[in-house]
C-alpha cells in the first residue's frame, strides 16, 4: 500500500519584513473564516460576540494593533519599538497556533492545505518562486500620488512596493491586491522608479518586477 503524503505547513511568515506581516496574516484570516473546515480555530478569527474574556485574543484585533504599532514607529523611539516588536509577536504567537491547527486538520489534503492560505513547506530540495509581476501600468490622478497597477500572481498574498529614493530602493506600500496600488505622500514635480514583487510561494516573494518610472504632477 502506498504511503500517504504527509503535508506540513511552511513556517516562512516568520522570516517576512515586519510591514509584510499584517497582509499575510489578513490573507490567512479571510481564507479560514470562511472555509468550514476550519470552523473552531485555536484562536478566534474576529472578536468574539458576545465578549469572552476567556477567549485568547482574537487575529483580527492582533492584526491591527501590528498596523498600529508600525504606523506609529515610523517615527522611531525605543518606546514604539518595543510596541512593535510585542504586538509582531501576538501575531506571530497566533499564526503559529492557526498553523498547528491547519497541518492537523489537512496533513493528508494539500487542497485544504493551501485553501487556508498558508503556504505547504517543500519536500523538495528546490523551492519555487511565485511568478514575477508586471507592472501594467501607473496613474497620476491625484496631487502627491501614484496609482501603480500591477499583474495578479496566483497564490500571492500580497505584493511589495519599492521606490528608488537617493539610489536606494526603498519598500514604501504592502499591498494585498495587486489590481491598484495607492502610493501616497510623494513629491510633485518628481519622477519616482517603481518596482513590485509578489509575497507568498515556498521562498517567501517572487522577484522584483521589471522597474516602471511616472512623474507626480
Amino acid at each position: 500500500m502506498k504511503k500517504q503524503q504527509v503535508n506540513t505547513v511552511s513556517l516562512a511568515y516568520k522570516r517576512l519584513a515586519v510591514e509584510a506581516v499584517p497582509p499575510c496574516a489578513g490573507w490567512i484570516i479571510m481564507c479560514m473564516s470562511g472555509n468550514t473546515a476550519f470552523a473552531k480555530p485555536p484562536i478566534p478569527y474576529v472578536p468574539p460576540v458576545p465578549p469572552d474574556p476567556t477567549a485568547p485574543l482574537d487575529m483580527t484585533t492582533r492584526v491591527a494593533n501590528l498596523q498600529t504599532t508600525i504606523t506609529n514607529y515610523e517615527d522611531g523611539g525605543a518606546q514604539a519599538l518595543n510596541a512593535r516588536n510585542l504586538a509582531l509577536a501576538a501575531v506571530i504567537e497566533g499564526l503559529d497556533a492557526l498553523a498547528f491547527f491547519v497541518q492537523t486538520v489537512a496533513r493528508f489534503n494539500l487542497p485544504l492545505l493551501l485553501a487556508s492560505g498558508f503556504q505547504a513547506r517543500s519536500i523538495n530540495r528546490g523551492q519555487s518562486k511565485l511568478d514575477t509581476p508586471a507592472i501594467t501600468g501607473i496613474d497620476n490622478d491625484s496631487p502627491t500620488e501614484l496609482d501603480v497597477h500591477v499583474t495578479s500572481m496566483a497564490n500571492a498574498y500580497g505584493y511589495e512596493v519599492q521606490l528608488l529614493i537617493a539610489g536606494v530602493w526603498t519598500s514604501v506600500k504592502y499591498s494585498q491586491q495587486a489590481r491598484t496600488i495607492t502610493l501616497t505622500g510623494l513629491t510633485t514635480g518628481t519622477v519616482y522608479q517603481v518596482r513590485v514583487r509578489a509575497l507568498g510561494g515556498s521562498t517567501g516573494q517572487s522577484d522584483w518586477s521589471v522597474p516602471s518610472s511616472s512623474i507626480v504632477d
